[in-house]
């Protein structure tokens, strides 16, 4: 059986997931960063969630996900996360400028794909061997997948927070119906997690 592939994404309750015009002292751009709080705020409370979130066998993100460099790698950057990621799994990070592989501490490895969604996810089920594969965003990297058909689940992290502007999830996807898998409320995100039904 092929591994299912997985989206998570925390997001507002307007869909917001990360604001516009993002630097790299700005990592989620024109907004403060209210939508990971139940991940450091109050780690024990959502525990569960998290193991769940860092439990696959194989990651893809989009490249504004992986930093704020646009065009040609004309640095060497390693991503937001300091010398030990928490992926400890292959990252597949979805570019269009060719870069070598990056060998981090704790296991995480960031490969650059250049050949579109698809081969990064035949790339990640390669990698992931009978372990999950986690589309672990941005918000344009989940809207390609959901967009194509390619997602089996979506794991959401809906803040109580109205953003009112950004960068929206389920922007031009089409339409989908979705099966509730799981629901549980804690104090600064309610964890909803659907299947896909295609």
């Amino acid at each position: 059986m092929t591994q299912p592939v997985v989206a998570t994404m925390s997001i507002s309750l307007d869909g917001i997931g990360a604001g516009r015009n993002q630097t790299e002292e700005r990592p989620f751009g024109d907004m403060p960063d209210v939508l990971h709080r139940w991940m450091f705020e109050t780690p024990d409370e959502n525990r569960a969630e998290i193991d769940a979130i860092v439990s696959a066998g194989a990651y893809i993100m989009g490249r504004n996900m992986f930093g704020p460099i646009r065009g040609e790698w004309d640095r060497d950057w390693r991503g937001w996360w300091g010398q030990n990621p928490p992926y400890h799994a292959p990252v597949f990070v979805l570019t269009h400028h060719p870069r070598e592989s990056i060998e981090m501490e704790g296991g995480t490895t960031f490969h650059f794909v250049t050949d579109g969604i698809e081969a990064a996810l035949d790339r990640a089920r390669d990698a992931a061997g009978d372990r999950t594969v986690h589309v672990a965003g941005g918000v344009s990297t989940i809207n390609q997948y959901l967009a194509a058909g390619l997602l089996d689940e979506l794991m959401l992290q809906i803040s109580p927070v109205l953003i009112g502007d950004g960068l929206r999830l389920f922007e031009d996807v089409g339409g989908y119906e979705l099966d509730l898998v799981s629901t549980r409320g804690a104090s600064l995100a309610t964890h909803v997690r659907y299947r896909v039904r295609r």
